[in-house]
């Protein structure tokens, strides 16, 4: 007897928001791939941001910007 394999699921990839875009859609595709309120999100960064003495932060946001792919080039999982 052979087992049915489940079907397959489509993997969400984290990707910047085209929708929720102030800056570069950082904030908007996290908030995205957690479902999420983008304004929360956005508050939350500026809070650690601020916290931190904001080089951090704005240092993380500028890598998640040219790390993280835009929606139209995110390729489907296969």
């Amino acid at each position: 007897m052979s087992a049915i394999p489940p079907p397959p699921t489509a993997r969400r990839r984290l990707t910047r928001s085209a929708r929720h875009r102030m800056i570069a859609g950082v904030c908007g595709g996290i908030a995205e791939y957690f479902d999420l309120d983008p304004t929360l999100v956005r508050i939350a960064y500026v809070l650690v941001s601020i916290v931190s003495i904001a080089f951090p932060g704005i240092l993380a946001y500028i890598v998640l910007m040219f790390v993280m792919p835009a929606p139209d080039s995110a390729a489907p999982a296969a």
